[in-house]
């Protein structure tokens, strides 16, 4: 019975996490701000990195549109799920990118916490 729970779970995994991701809103950096709360993809230019090593959690903040410390929106990677990435501080500068999560905010500033790569999608 066991091989066929784990069959199951697979496929469901196969068929609804892709389109989870999938059917989201796209807004600019800017627009997030409207959206507080929604899942949503957010899609903007990578304007600023940074890798706080030395802070609590080890975050690294990637800034759409506008660089810190006039960021408008924040893509958040813990330094837990921060090995999914490699480095994004290097890796994504300067690239336009889409990132899909909940909006929430912090200080003011609308952000999407990710924890999985295939949240930020980059754009040609």
């Amino acid at each position: 019975m066991k091989p066929l729970r784990s069959f199951v779970v697979l496929v469901f995994c196969l068929l609804v996490i892709p389109n989870v991701y999938a059917q989201t809103k796209k807004i600019t950096a800017a627009e997030a701000k409207d959206h507080i709360g929604d899942r949503a993809t957010v899609c903007g230019k990578v304007a600023s990195t940074h890798y706080a090593k030395s802070s609590k959690g080890e975050p690294t903040f990637l800034n759409l549109d506008e660089p810190y410390p006039k960021e408008i929106f924040t893509i958040l990677i813990w330094g837990s799920d921060r090995g999914k990435f490699g480095t994004p501080e290097s890796e994504y500068r300067s690239l336009r990118v889409c990132v899909t999560g909940k909006i929430t905010t912090y200080r003011g500033v609308p952000e999407i916490v990710v924890s999985e790569r295939e949240q930020i999608e980059i754009q040609k």
